[in-house]
């Protein structure tokens, strides 16, 4: 099953982020809460969880490339 990871809302005032850091790159394996990815909103840098394990096959936003909260940002595929 494909997986969408999408740009969090951790806040009610966040309405994008900006790719910091890829801490997993394609084709690695990712478990479920691991750190995947550095997110910088206009108030703080913080490491957003993988939302499911399995194979990270792609990244659909480079590192310091900003959008909107729950744009789809990378893919997952589960076991």
């Amino acid at each position: 099953m494909r997986v969408k990871v999408v740009m969090p809302k951790w806040g009610t005032g966040m309405n994008e982020g900006t790719i910091v850091k890829w801490l997993k790159s394609v084709g690695d394996r990712v478990e479920l809460g691991e750190m995947l990815v550095e997110i910088e909103t206009s108030k703080s840098t913080q490491e957003m969880e993988a939302p499911a394990s399995g194979t990270l096959t792609e990244i659909l936003l480079p590192e310091g490339e900003e959008a909107e909260v729950r744009t789809h940002i990378a893919t997952i595929v589960t076991d």
